[in-house]
């Protein structure tokens, strides 16, 4: 096996904890990890990382609120023996999947209740992690309730909230294709090739160190208004994290709030979180709203179990019930097909959230590196999920996670 093709070291291998990273007044050298050398986003160092953003970038807090945490009532249950198969046709079970996909954090909701929480490596109950594009789901909720609430027309051109855009690929598209990620664009986002637009995007907000020799754009707000037009709106999904970007500065435009002030307001305060959220900012301030947000895995579950709720906890209301209803009913899985998402069959996306079409409804959250929250109405399951693998991209992960919660979902059907 070439050095190229080896395995990546194993989750035990690559705790942070016991490697050592960070440690120490100052930390050795050989045992640091900064933001401007890139060493954060290498693996392993990227195991403490994803538990530690504040220390790397500047963020701006989402707020819990003044009042109590929520009760998450619990019911402890081992689920860790449950099996499953993998979609390579290995056995598996829940406790080895934890291991085997690099899991920093999991908690499984049933029926309302916790009945499993385990963390690993850096990461701690009451410490924020790293959502990645779990946070595309948050912008999703909040864009959706400013339609119902009317503040956004989903057929309107993005230009009526965002003038800024007429001279980009974003020039004659409408709300709806953004949201749903059926724009023609020009960006690309591969994590292995260093000359993929996305790598711009990172140095934009704030994500990436900036190059001496670099002269794009430094900015968000920047970067969007200068991206190009390639295909027709409203054909093909294709995953693009600008869409997301361009999202959230309707959003604001919108409701003339940040959005983390928003997501405060709107969810994080009336939900119960029991923790401050912050979202990764760029160099104005600017949240990243397709991957900067962090939360602590607790209050991720909370979310994905007011999803679950139709919009419902805490004893009211936080997201109106059709705002959930049309993201689980999902998008057109044949505008989803192209993409090519093998462990994905039969899919769609809707409204910055992925839609199984499965036995149980299930949708998901899905970040990369490993983050998600599965939502099973059948199963009345949530899992919320942070990790840290060594390769980006979902693929990595699905074999081994979506049979595994499937296996789960009907044990606990069962009464297992």
């Amino acid at each position: 096996m070439s050095a190229a093709t080896q395995a990546p070291a194993t989750a035990t291998e690559t705790d942070p904890e016991t490697l050592g990273w960070m440690k120490g007044f100052p930390p050795a050298p050989d045992r640091t990890i900064t933001f401007q050398n890139g060493s954060f986003r290498s693996f392993p160092e990227l195991r403490w990382a994803w538990s530690n953003v504040r220390q790397l970038v500047p963020t701006v807090n989402v707020w819990r609120g003044a009042g109590p945490a929520s009760v998450l009532p619990r019911a402890d249950h081992d689920i860790g023996a449950v099996a499953s198969t993998t979609m390579d046709g290995r056995p598996m079970t829940f406790a080895k999947m934890l291991e085997e996909t690099y899991a920093d954090g999991i908690a499984v909701l049933h029926r309302g209740k916790l009945i499993y929480e385990r963390y690993f490596g850096a990461l701690k109950p009451h410490k924020p992690h790293i959502a990645m594009s779990v946070t595309k789901s948050f912008t999703g909720v909040l864009a959706g309730t400013l339609v119902k609430e009317g503040k956004i027309d989903p057929q309107a051109p993005v230009t009526d909230y965002v003038p800024e855009l007429k001279a980009s690929a974003f020039g004659d598209a409408r709300v709806h294709e953004v949201m749903d990620m059926t724009t023609g664009l020009e960006y690309t986002e591969v994590y292995t090739d260093k000359s993929s637009h996305v790598w711009g995007l990172r140095r934009a907000n704030g994500m990436a160190p900036i190059p001496p020799d670099y002269d794009g754009p430094t900015t968000i707000f920047d970067f969007l208004v200068a991206q190009k037009r390639q295909g027709e709106h409203g054909k093909a999904f294709a995953y693009k994290t600008v869409n997301t970007d361009v999202l959230a500065w309707i959003i604001r435009r919108a409701s003339g709030m940040t959005l983390s002030d928003l997501l405060s307001e709107r969810i994080w305060a009336p939900m119960g979180a029991e923790e401050d959220a912050h979202y990764h900012v760029d160099r104005i301030g600017t949240e990243s709203g397709g991957g900067g947000l962090s939360t602590t895995l607790r209050d991720l579950a909370r979310f994905g179990e007011t999803m679950r709720n139709h919009g419902r906890f805490n004893g009211r209301q936080i997201v109106p019930s059709q705002v959930v209803e049309d993201i689980a009913r999902g998008g057109d899985p044949e505008k989803f097909k192209p993409a090519g998402y093998t462990t994905l069959p039969g899919a769609s996306y809707r409204n910055q959230w992925w839609v199984t079409h499965n036995a149980h409804g299930a949708y998901m959250a899905r970040g990369v590196y490993g983050q998600g929250i599965y939502i099973d109405p059948k199963a009345e399951m949530v899992i919320a999920r942070y990790a840290s693998h060594p390769v980006a991209g979902n693929a990595a992960n699905d074999p081994v996670t979506l049979p595994a919660y499937m296996a789960l979902a009907k044990a606990l059907m069962a009464g297992g």
